[in-house]
């Protein structure tokens, strides 16, 4: 799945440096690429290992290279992916966000394949479910929570964010707005999804891992969109 994302998100940044203001070229969309692959494994087993692992972590350091256990985290490999590209855009005299507002919409359709593979996986089951789409796991009728991030954080959020940037806007809006969507669609289905067993509810007796992390997102993602539209004004 990590690979069927990869090979859609060159496709996309292919049609994307076609674009007038594309701060990208044709021949640049290959190097771009290979950054944020390199970004989003990195940083995914560093956030995963960091963010839900660090208790293991404290027994044994070498898990950090057991990739067998564990997983990756989405907020991990997304900052892996803004360093990787903030690397590369230093080599081509861009600013940080002039490459993630170029990288944003490649993104979900990936995000979108990963949850298809933790469906696959038979990973990240929903809370308990009474509603006719539930699946039977264990003899319990549970919510396919991963099925339901794979269409919001994923096919929906790539055609907004597509969609959104098809014409020019200004520097930060559309990464802005790829922040916002992802984390007001994570967080509603953190409702759904049953934390980690080793991390469990953190507060409130609801409030997970996930949406503690995603909240800076929705706060951060709004910051932009209305400082890209406000500084476009001026």
């Amino acid at each position: 799945m990590y690979l069927f994302g990869f090979i859609v998100a060159l496709l996309l940044a292919n049609k994307r440096s076609q674009q007038a203001w594309s701060p990208i070229t044709k021949p640049q969309v290959e190097d771009l690429i290979f950054y944020a692959m390199l970004g989003v494994i990195l940083g995914g087993r560093l956030g995963y290992v960091f963010f839900y692992g660090w208790q293991q972590l404290m027994v044994d350091p070498l898990y950090l290279f057991k990739i067998t256990q564990g997983g990756m985290s989405f907020h991990g490999g997304l900052v892996g992916v803004m360093v990787a590209v903030w690397l590369y855009g230093r080599k081509l005299g861009h600013d940080l966000w002039v490459m993630t507002d170029f990288v944003a919409p490649l993104v979900p359709l990936g995000l979108g394949f990963g949850r298809i593979g933790n469906f696959i996986n038979g990973e990240l089951w929903g809370k308990p479910t009474e509603m006719p789409w539930g699946f039977i796991v264990n003899g319990v009728s549970l919510h396919p929570s991963q099925l339901y991030e794979a269409l919001l954080e994923g096919f929906i959020l790539f055609w907004i964010i597509w969609m959104y940037s098809q014409i020019k806007r200004p520097k930060k809006a559309v990464s802005g707005l790829f922040l916002m969507g992802y984390g007001l669609f994570r967080f509603f289905i953190e409702f759904y999804r049953v934390p980690d067993a080793h991390l469990d509810y953190l507060a409130l007796g609801w409030v997970t891992m996930g949406q503690i992390l995603t909240m800076p997102m929705i706060l951060i993602g709004a910051y932009l969109m209305i400082s890209a539209y406000k500084s476009n004004n001026q």
